[in-house]
């Protein structure tokens, strides 16, 4: 196991935005290790990080076959992970929950059609949004409540949450596609939404269904939210003229940003209740390598004062019960 222990300030780059509150050395991130799914050749996307520490994730091995993984909070990993139903080598793990249910999707065909799928206990069942012609189940939370993507039947791309076995649908306005990439256990989500230019923006929407966007990092030309947490921390990374850098918000307007060491690629996939995060860097091979940091010194979240409506289109119907009782 590496141990990296850095000032992040001096060596991570940990930079406050101007639109920040508080000074730059408020926020400190702090790298404990790094990990590669085990073989020759493996790029490695560590996806969520539950309270306990296990990460789900996926790996793509030299040949771009994908499959799922769990790193376990001891450093052991998972055999790959299948869906039985897979058929185009991808099979994408993307949340765990404390209770160590999965879920995530599968491609089948050309991989142009993805089906989501929940894993407990070595048994897999298959979810989709009913009526959808493509599904993506991208985010968990303790209680079994989830957030995804689907492709409707008139080709529209809009995220969804269930809550308690009650589908909601909403977009963004003016979105090409919402994506719904995490659910905590206030009913909060984070994503990201492709507008009409093909440009990425954050977003995150309260229980209540009111959408906060765009959330964008000052100077970026494209900003991606991943996961949030209980405290609604959210993580993510953006785009600019010198690369892609993590990112850390903080609600209403607190951006930071990190940088792997001595990598031009870092994105920030995954946060827990305490604070760890799971994300990945790219070396200078364009090999993908997992990491374990925790953030420490956040200020206070508050509320966002621009906020819309999400269209909503709930159902009554839940195909399949992921839900580990």
């Amino acid at each position: 196991m590496k141990i990296i222990i850095y000032s992040a300030l001096a060596i991570f780059s940990l930079a406050c935005f101007a639109l920040a509150q508080q000074a730059p050395e408020s926020v400190s991130i702090r790298v404990i290790t790094t990990f590669d799914y085990p073989g020759t050749g493996n790029s490695t996307f560590p996806q969520k990080i539950n309270d306990g520490r296990d990460i789900v994730g996926t790996y793509n091995d030299s040949n771009g076959v994908g499959r799922g993984f769990v790193r376990f909070s001891n450093g052991n990993f998972s055999a790959p992970i299948v869906d039985p139903n897979d058929t185009c080598n991808l099979t994408d793990g993307r949340a765990i929950n404390n209770s160590r249910l999965v879920c995530g999707e599968y491609g089948v065909g050309d991989c142009s059609i993805t089906h989501g799928f929940f894993l407990t206990h070595n048994s897999f069942s298959d979810f989709e949004v009913p009526g959808s012609m493509s599904t993506l189940v991208l985010g968990l939370n303790n209680a079994g409540d989830f957030a995804g993507e689907f492709t409707d039947t008139t080709g529209l791309n809009p995220g969804f949450v269930d809550i308690s076995g009650i589908i909601t649908s909403f977009s963004v306005t003016g979105a090409i596609a919402t994506f719904a990439y995490q659910i905590n256990s206030s009913n909060q989500t984070a994503g990201q939404y492709l507008d009409g230019s093909g440009i990425f923006h954050g977003f995150w929407r309260e229980a209540s269904g009111a959408l906060h966007f765009p959330v964008d990092a000052p100077g970026s030309t494209g900003t991606l939210l991943f996961g949030n947490n209980d405290s609604n921390w959210m993580v993510g990374r953006f785009v600019n003229s010198a690369g892609t850098h993590g990112l850390f918000f903080v609600p209403p307007n607190r951006f930071f940003t990190f940088d792997y060491p001595g990598s031009t690629f870092t994105s920030l996939n995954g946060i827990n209740a305490m604070g760890f995060i799971c994300g990945r860097y790219n070396d200078a091979s364009g090999v993908a390598h997992g990491f374990i940091a925790q953030v420490g010194g956040v200020p206070m979240a508050n509320e966002m004062a621009t906020e819309m409506k999400a269209y909503d289109s709930p159902s009554l119907v839940r195909p399949v019960n992921p839900s580990p009782r």
